[in-house]
């Protein structure tokens, strides 16, 4: 017998099918150790030295692995081809040898970049060892996100307010949303406007645009108010005499190519365009189809391995694409030879391959019967991606037409026409912030000849104004994250959650805004700590640890040129560094109570302009002028306070909008704004109110007892009115899990009392 150890139950269930009897499949649920969680946890004194602990969650597992492995003869260790897989397998192995659990049986680690029968079957036949070089990568980049988190941290809580943290990644990545957030409020609007002409050939009409005015070229800021315009309208109206006249028809055919296969960066960056998901939600989907899916026959991993920063495909499946593009569509669909692409990014892990189908016949509509809605509509994205690929390019006739309005002036119109698809039958890539359409394709032009007379029907002067740069969306930063080399395709999705989960910045119509908070944190990593969040020296120490992974680098030596210069610095502020010089950021005006100078200054409740002599000036006002007017409460119609009888309104707090009285701060009385559904079950902690369901401010959703704040008991699991058979508490809780089911579970850590439900129960 073997034991095959992988991360995941799903995952464990999968490549159980695609090995004899002679193999036992389980899982680690993930990682088994990391560093204890303290300060000294990374010595740099000795050499780095790095104590681990076990995860205590995880130790089960771990005694169950190795009861199994008693009666196994070989050890085989399966987790995810990558640095943190490859970490997963040495911190097992060395637990376990440590433990003395392992005994002589050989130990092999064996690596797929799909779940299918073929590749499980031939990395079990082809096994290697444990890659140092990989796992030393992963040493190194957990002890500088160590080093930089316990000591940057503390000085935070020091030097701006308690409960603060920096990372090593996260924080050039605030400071990509600030900086973008002070062009736009830096932003000066601009006015300018634009001539267009409304025309028309044989009753088609289309649109003219002004190039050429009184012999010079028109640019953007060459009208800029109505007058002018106006004025430009009227020569041009005098000169056409309705007539525009035909001088130069260009005609050309353009190629347009696919998009090559996704990685890690793409997937993240496309979904979040055409399916709205987050960069974490399209990882934990993907993670899904990889793992397996049961679609009738059994479990079978759906998409290859979803970390990877290859645009490569295997030759097979090259091969399975070009034979389905034939029987599908035709062989003019298909290009002459195999399309190849070529890897953008640096230090590329080329040994994978990019994210695809594991067989292009399994379609989406084939197993959409067996996915939910999410990983239907991931894998539908991923398949269409990876299919038009390999299919041959599209064809465009594009034409430009150049109209005359008299002498000097000169108008011109184009449109284009798909003659064949091609690709873009099955799939076209988004855009990010598109402004229009794309490239007019489909906008056509009726047939016209230099010398011909077109009928001019109306000019129209169009005013127009300069934007700001847009706010960062989920798939613009990911871009911008992947341009400079901060973080790597497999960190995205944690360092956006990170920001997020730290209330750094904020997600408003789906677009990253810093919070005050997130501001006064990067002004001070980028006053103080100018290298460490400055985008060439974050993408420098990434290639540094891709050179350790690759065998071309030593980690010790890596993390000794990092930490004695950030030790000094870290020093260096905690002495000279005074609280007012992080959280005040002094103005050019003067106190209209004092005299004294005015600051931007961080309050509990955000960002506000006060006197620096405060305590003995306290004068302040909104940073924000119009900001009362704008946050207004508004009244709640038909209701009044059921303590004090004053009208309610809905106003806003840190956590969101809530009802509250007008009479605050006399009468304190809150409600949140949607009332919470009542489960009717009675709290079993007072035995007074009831289990009310609730979202947590990050929108989980949560049963807490309706005498909030009297009382404080609260649960994650849907609550039943039910007592417990094992320790007689009130009530039971209904936990289901995709891969244990739904279940009737006590909620006593103590107790452990857990029931299966049937599915007919559950449902109900």
């Amino acid at each position: 017998m073997n034991l095959v150890i992988v991360e995941s139950p799903a995952k464990a269930k999968t490549i159980k099918k695609y090995l004899g009897p002679s193999f036992e499949v389980v899982a680690s649920y993930g990682h088994v150790r990391d560093l204890v969680p303290k300060e000294g946890a990374v010595d740099p004194d000795h050499g780095f030295a790095m104590k681990y602990q076990i995860i205590e969650r995880n130790e089960k597992h771990v005694q169950s692995i190795a009861k199994k492995l008693k009666e196994c003869d070989a050890l085989y260790l399966a987790t995810d081809p990558d640095r943190e897989g490859e970490a997963i397998s040495w911190h097992l192995y060395e637990l376990l040898k440590g433990r003395r659990q392992l005994g002589d049986k050989p130990v092999h680690r064996v690596v797929f970049n799909e779940i299918t029968k073929r590749a499980v079957q031939d990395a079990i036949a082809n096994p290697r060892q444990i890659s140092y070089d990989l796992v030393n990568a992963q040493q190194a980049r957990r002890a500088l996100d160590y080093l930089v988190g316990f000591n940057l941290s503390p000085l935070l809580w020091k030097k701006i307010r308690r409960g603060l943290s920096a990372g090593r990644v996260q924080s050039p990545a605030l400071r990509l949303i600030c900086e973008r957030e002070a062009e736009i409020e830096a932003f000066v609007q601009r006015e300018y406007w634009t001539i267009e002409a409304d025309t028309a050939k044989d009753e088609r009409t289309f649109i003219a645009r002004l190039t050429t005015f009184g012999g010079e070229k028109v640019e953007q800021f060459t009208i800029t108010d109505e007058t002018r315009a106006t004025e430009v309208k009227t020569a041009l109206e005098s000169a056409a005499c309705g007539k525009l006249r035909v001088e130069q028809v260009e005609r050309k055919q353009r190629k347009r190519q696919p998009a090559p296969p996704f990685i890690t960066s793409t997937l993240q960056q496309e979904a979040a365009r055409k399916l709205g998901f987050t960069a974490q939600r399209t990882m934990r989907v993907a993670q899904q189809l990889y793992e397996g899916v049961d679609v009738g026959s059994g479990a079978v991993g759906l998409i290859t391995y979803m970390r990877t920063d290859s645009v490569n495909l295997a030759q097979e499946a090259i091969a399975e694409i070009r034979a389905y593009v034939i029987e599908r569509y035709s062989e003019a669909d298909l290009p002459d030879a195999p399309r190849l692409f070529k890897t953008k990014a640096k230090n590329a892990q080329e040994a994978h391959e990019a994210i695809r189908p594991t067989s292009i016949r399994r379609e989406p509509a084939a197993v959409k019967a067996h996915l939910t809605v999410e990983q239907f509509r991931l894998y539908e994205l991923i398949w269409k991606r990876t299919l038009a690929c390999q299919m041959a390019h599209a064809l465009i006739n594009q034409v430009a037409v150049d109209l005359s309005a008299g002498a000097g002036n000169m108008l011109r119109a184009t449109g284009s026409m798909v003659v064949d698809p091609g690709f873009m039958r099955v799939y076209l890539e988004g855009r990010d912030d598109a402004k229009g359409a794309d490239d007019d394709e489909d906008r056509m032009l009726p047939e016209m000849k230099v010398g011909e007379l077109v009928d001019l029907l109306a000019i129209r002067p169009e005013q127009h104004f300069t934007e700001p740069p847009p706010r960062y969306s989920e798939a613009t930063l990911v871009k911008a994250l992947e341009e400079f080399g901060i973080g790597r395709p497999s960190t995205y999705a944690s360092i956006i959650s990170t920001l997020q989960d730290r209330e750094y910045v904020i997600l408003d119509k789906k677009r990253f805004v810093p919070t005050d908070v997130g501001r006064v944190v990067n002004r001070f990593l980028t006053d103080y700590f100018t290298s460490y969040v400055d985008y060439d020296f974050t993408a420098r120490l990434e290639d540094d640890l891709d050179a350790v992974s690759r065998g071309e680098g030593e980690w010790v030596p890596l993390l000794e040129r990092f930490w004695r210069p950030f030790k000094d610095l870290v020093d260096h502020t905690q002495e000279h560094v005074k609280r007012s010089d992080v959280t005040q950021e002094r103005i050019e005006e003067t106190c209209p109570k004092c005299g004294g100078q005015l600051a931007i200054r961080l309050g509990r409740n955000g960002r506000f302009i006060g006197c620096t002599h405060y305590p003995d000036c306290d004068y302040t006002r909104d940073l924000d002028p119009n900001k009362a007017e704008r946050e207004a409460p508004e009244v709640v119609e038909g209701r009044s306070c059921p303590l004090c009888g004053s009208a309610l309104e809905i106003k806003r707090g840190r956590y969101g909008k809530f009802i509250g009285c007008s009479a605050y701060p006399t009468c304190k009385h809150i409600e949140p704004l949607d009332k919470p559904e009542d489960t009717g079950v009675t709290c079993p902690k007072c035995n007074k109110g009831t289990l009310q369901k609730k979202k947590s401010r990050r929108g989980k959703e949560f049963y807490s007892c309706s005498t909030y704040p009297k009382c404080d008991y609260a649960l994650w699991d849907e609550p039943l009115a039910e007592p417990c058979p094992s320790c007689g508490w009130p009530v039971l809780t209904l936990k289901i899990t995709k891969t244990q089911g739904a279940a009737k579970i006590c909620p006593q850590k103590e107790c452990g009392y857990r029931a299966p439900v049937e599915d007919q129960e559950a449902e109900r």
